[in-house]
């Protein structure tokens, strides 16, 4: 009988310390996978459930580190016990190879559910609420607008806007972006696209304004 821990986080800042800690003294192998709950494919969790055979264990620390939903969590289960194979939430000291166990999972995996989405909810109002109040949600920008400006008139001089942005330190695409978002807003902006693009560097370049049928290469959004 084996017992392999699958541990999870939800990005790669998060730290699965607590988690480890838990399961490293009662498990045989130790699985971490960094992608969120509710993710449709889950590439490690998928690897753990096709290494357990009839007998062995799926050991996890606490009931959301595993499954996306109450009926997610049931069926799992459920598909687990076909398969002879029990689970075991070590930090709600369940094992649902007991009929005591099992009851109590199913009861839990409920609240769990009820609280994951009231924490939805509520997130949900907060950013509601700071977007009413004029707050900027997300990212901030990588440059400034003083940036962008310093930008325009090295453009306007003649500069290549590849090696602004190298200056920069962004990408040229960010660089393009960020001017067309705020002078698309506060001037009339085509006759300045087309300004860009007389001193935009050849050598690859992404267009400003790509247009249907052009080709280019692929990008990585920043």
């Amino acid at each position: 009988m084996r017992k392999l821990g699958y541990l999870r986080v939800s990005t790669q800042d998060q730290r699965p310390d607590r988690q480890i800690d838990g399961l490293r003294e009662i498990c045989d192998a130790l699985y971490i996978e960094h992608i969120s709950a509710t993710a449709r494919k889950r590439p490690v969790y998928d690897q753990v459930i096709k290494e357990l055979s009839a007998g062995d264990g799926l050991i996890v620390w606490d009931l959301d580190r595993a499954f996306r939903s109450v009926v997610d969590a049931i069926l799992e289960v459920e598909k687990l016990k076909a398969r002879g194979i029990g689970l075991e939430i070590v930090n709600m000291k369940i094992d649902t190879t007991t009929p005591g166990g099992m009851l109590i999972y199913t009861v839990l995996s409920a609240f769990a559910e009820f609280e994951r989405r009231m924490l939805s909810q509520r997130t949900r109002e907060g950013l509601a609420a700071a977007k009413k109040r004029g707050k900027r949600l997300g990212r901030p920008p990588k440059l400034s607008c003083n940036q962008i400006d310093d930008a325009i008139r090295h453009v306007r001089d003649g500069a290549k806007i590849d090696c602004i942005a190298k200056d920069l330190n962004v990408s040229s695409w960010t660089l393009r972006r960020s001017i067309r978002r705020r002078y698309a807003r506060h001037s009339p902006y085509e006759p300045f696209a087309r300004l860009i693009a007389r001193t935009t560097s050849t050598s690859g370049d992404i267009p400003l304004n790509p247009q249907p049928g052009d080709h280019h290469e692929k990008r990585t959004a920043t």
